[in-house]
């Protein structure tokens, strides 16, 4: 239940019953959500504690909601202006503008989230994910090569060293860049748009940047964060093809890592899938489902047109990448109260670094 389910209007009381639109029941207390107003001002407060506007309303002095609440603090402004962004009648933009104008640019920014969880194979690729409050992240080392005997498991006598696991810094930081999509669209073309056709709009441009971060995964696989990291590369056993028993060999290479994720090139993706062994059920699934051991494609296929063609990058995505972030997604709040889309720019300061650089290898089909 959220609040496209109730109908627009004037609601008199404090408590509204969702009865009638929940099979579920269950109320909505507004009594608290009455007494804010929200303002540019909570916007700036939300910015500087590094937190949406809906996690600020949702804090102790605002309006946090109840546990058993169907909506939260931002549904509840929206219910209380009236303010439907699906179902029957959804307002335009114009309504949306003339009710609620300050509410819009969190609007926006929810859609735009919503839209970049439906790249959902994203999620696959980072093992954490944190923010940081520079624009500078120096990485952790930790040498974990499976040479190193400092790190295997064995009985420690009276006296004896202690196995250790040395972690330092890596050398070099790496720099966490702004990215950003400018919106370009008069307020003239959208003002007689529903809010759910801004809505697909909104998503395609959350979809968009998770496209692109996996584009810069990739690139920080491939060459490396800047501490001389570049993935290790393994050729096939013939330049120009592929076969079963290269991603066979490519596998056993990631031990003790678990290849759990591929990332390629559609003309890649084609290939794999393609390969005798895949399209023979009786073949292709034996290995897959026989014991613990998964086979290469028993791993997620991630596509990224970005990446090389004659390549596949193969990740353990527990071990792999680190995701870090020095500001949040956001829109540039101002501009869209005031109805210059085309001058906004909904921006995020990401990058990547490896963790540990064996979780990730590369297969190269094509070499001299």
């Amino acid at each position: 239940m959220n609040f496209n389910d109730i109908i627009n209007g004037d609601i008199p009381d404090n408590l509204i019953s969702l009865a009638e639109s929940e099979p579920t029941g269950g109320t909505v207390d507004l009594s608290r959500a009455r007494q804010l107003e929200v303002e540019r001002d909570h916007y700036l407060e939300a910015q500087a504690q590094g937190i949406s506007l809906t996690e600020l309303l949702e804090s102790d002095p605002f309006d946090p909601s109840p546990t058993d609440s169907p909506l939260d603090a931002f549904e509840r402004q929206l219910l209380l202006k009236g303010i439907r962004s699906s179902g029957r009648n959804p307002a335009t933009v114009e309504l949306f503008y003339r009710n609620a104008p300050m509410l819009m640019p969190e609007f926006m920014m929810r859609e735009i989230k919503r839209g970049m969880s439906m790249r959902s194979d994203y999620r696959r690729l980072p093992a954490s994910s944190s923010s940081i409050a520079t624009n500078r992240y120096t990485p952790l080392y930790i040498d974990a090569s499976a040479t190193d005997d400092n790190l295997s498991l064995r009985p420690v006598g009276e006296g004896a060293e202690v196995p250790q696991i040395v972690v330092t810094e890596q050398k070099n930081t790496v720099t966490v860049p702004d990215y950003g999509i400018a919106l370009k669209a008069s307020y003239k073309a959208l003002r007689h748009r529903t809010t759910t056709q801004f809505k697909v709009l909104l998503w395609y441009i959350g979809f968009k940047l998770q496209a692109d971060k996996v584009s810069l995964v990739v690139d920080v696989i491939q060459n490396g964060d800047g501490n001389g990291n570049a993935a290790t590369v393994i050729n096939t056993d013939s330049s120009g093809s592929v076969d079963y028993d290269d991603l066979v060999k490519f596998y056993l290479e990631f031990f003790p890592y678990e290849l759990n994720t591929i990332i390629c090139n559609k003309t890649m993706v084609r290939t794999l899938l393609n390969l005798t062994e895949y399209k023979d059920p009786t073949i292709g699934f034996k290995f897959q489902t026989n014991g613990e051991l998964l086979s290469p494609l028993g791993a997620a296929i991630v596509r990224c047109d970005d990446c090389p063609s004659d390549i596949i990058i193969g990740l353990d995505n527990r071990f792999g990448i680190e995701e870090v972030r020095s500001q949040p997604l956001m829109v540039e709040f101002d501009k869209i109260i005031e109805q210059k889309f085309e001058e906004a720019v909904i921006s995020e300061s990401v990058a990547y670094a490896k963790i540990i650089p064996e979780a990730s290898l590369i297969l190269d089909s094509v070499f001299a």
